[in-house]
Formats: C-alpha cells, structure tokens, sequence
C-alpha cells in the first residue's frame, strides 16, 4: 500500500473517533492547522525544505457534531460485526450465511438486531423457527453496530496506536 494511502484514525476535539482518512488527506489538515497528531509512525514525508511524521492518529482542533452515520445492513458487514463465527454454535468452520432470528414467516424484518452469522448446520437445524423453539441459544444478541464497533471490526485496526482510542484495552 502506498505510504500516502496509508489509514488514519480521525478524533474529534473529545478524542472520539469519528472516522478513517489517508495519510494524505491527515497531513493536510495538519498543515492547516485543523488538526494535530497524537500518534506517530517512524515513517516521514519528505519535502523540498522540510519533512512531516506520517500520522497513526490525529485530533481535530475544534468539536465537529457528527450525525449518526447508518452501516449498510449487508451480509458482508453481517458477517464482520459478528467475526465470522456461527452465532448458535460458536464454529469459524465452513461456509458462513446470514439467518433471521425471527423468520421472515414469524414477521421477522432485515435488521441488525434481527440477523446473525450461522454456519450451515446451525440454520439447517434451527430451520424456520425462532431460536428457543429450535432449541438452541444465540451466543450473543445481535445489535446494530456503533460507530467505534464499525471502525474497529469493519474497518478493521490496521495500528496498534489506535486500540486506546477505540476502547479496546
């Protein structure tokens, strides 16, 4: 990947993170003024008469109110937020589909809070039933995922900078 291109976590003036930009895209709104670094790769940019760190993480000087951004309910992002892994049987084992907690027969709609990533076995056997007449449990119970959720699972955290910002230690 070109060093240029590389991730940067965007903060707000509280240090919430509120999205993922370039390199490229980071230096220019520190030379701005707009924002400053808080983390730093040993990588540099070179100029004619000077040279920039490549920022990991910056923080932008004044507050931005965000509006809830909605993730595109899909089956990739589906399997992401739940890890690939069979949310009735725990398993990372063969092909991964999406099921309807509530069938769509039961009235079950197309929302975060009403599909998880099931392994072919597990939505064989569950069928078109809920979860409790099938007799089985989900591991955990599927939510639509915030805006921390969605850069650090969707996203993913390509730097080891970010995890205190996205709240992972």
């Amino acid at each position: 990947m070109p060093l240029l291109n590389r991730p940067v976590l965007v903060l707000n003036q509280s240090y919430e993170p509120i999205q993922v930009c370039s390199v490229r895209r980071a230096i220019v709104l520190v030379f701005r003024g707009r924002a400053e670094v808080i983390e730093a790769l040993d990588l540099y940019v070179r100029t004619v008469s000077d040279r920039f760190a490549v920022p990991s993480v910056v923080r932008l000087g004044i507050y931005v109110r965000v509006a809830p951004r909605q993730l595109a309910l899909s089956k990739k992002n589906v399997l992401k937020r739940d890890g690939h892994r069979c949310q009735y049987c725990g398993t990372r084992k063969g092909p991964m589909t999406v099921d309807h907690v509530v069938p769509r027969t039961g009235n079950g709609r197309d929302t975060w809070e009403n599909l998880v990533c099931a392994c072919l076995p597990s939505n064989n056997l569950k069928g078109d039933q809920t979860p409790e007449q099938a007799g089985i449990n989900l591991l955990r119970r599927p939510r639509r995922p915030s805006a921390v959720t969605s850069i650090s699972q969707l996203i993913g955290v390509p730097d080891s900078r970010w995890r205190p910002y996205l709240f992972m230690d």
